[in-house]
């Protein structure tokens, strides 16, 4: 969804961030605004530390774990992912059968998703990418923030690969 189709038509936005309705709202005071855009980022930066340390601590970010999963050796990862899997589709049911709202009080809505063959090509090239590098974009800060120095040069890939994607996302199939 582009910035002209919120600005156009507000009812219909989906799940923004805070941050997206906030900018939009111009009857805010600019200090109320700093200090609220402050707060923000320190209690999200707050969350994506412990998130950090749980990632950390559950091993879910050692390549060693990583490589065990791909080589079908533990099923340390298997229950990991199979847990995040169980969480996410009880967070779902939740969420439609009591009909939660977003932080920002906006209803949440699911629309189903097409399926076309890119998703084949794009899960199998993300899969070879994290058995060869042993890191998925989600940790990967985490595991520069344990001290992990090399994954640095995955990260300057993952934005080599995600800019290119930008460039040619028009002239690959559908």
């Amino acid at each position: 969804m582009d910035k002209a189709h919120v600005l156009d038509k507000p009812s219909e936005r989906e799940l923004n961030t805070d941050f997206e309705l906030r900018s939009l709202d111009s009857s805010q005071p600019a200090e109320a605004w700093k200090v609220e855009k402050t707060w923000s980022l320190l209690k999200y930066g707050f969350a994506g530390m412990v998130f950090g340390v749980i990632l950390v601590k559950s091993e879910v970010i050692s390549w060693f774990r990583i490589q065990e999963m791909f080589r079908l050796q533990s099923f340390h990862m298997y229950g990991v992912l199979g847990s995040a899997v169980l969480v996410g589709i009880l967070s779902v049911w939740m969420i439609r059968i009591l009909h939660l709202r977003s932080a920002s009080g906006e209803s949440i809505r699911f629309r189903p998703r097409p399926f076309h063959r890119g998703q084949i090509y794009g899960g199998l090239l993300f899969g070879f990418g994290w058995a060869l590098t042993g890191a998925c974009p989600g940790p990967l800060f985490a595991q520069i923030g344990a001290g992990f120095t090399v994954v640095i040069l995955t990260l300057i890939s993952a934005i080599g690969g995600t800019w290119a994607y930008g460039r040619m996302k028009d002239k690959l199939p559908h």
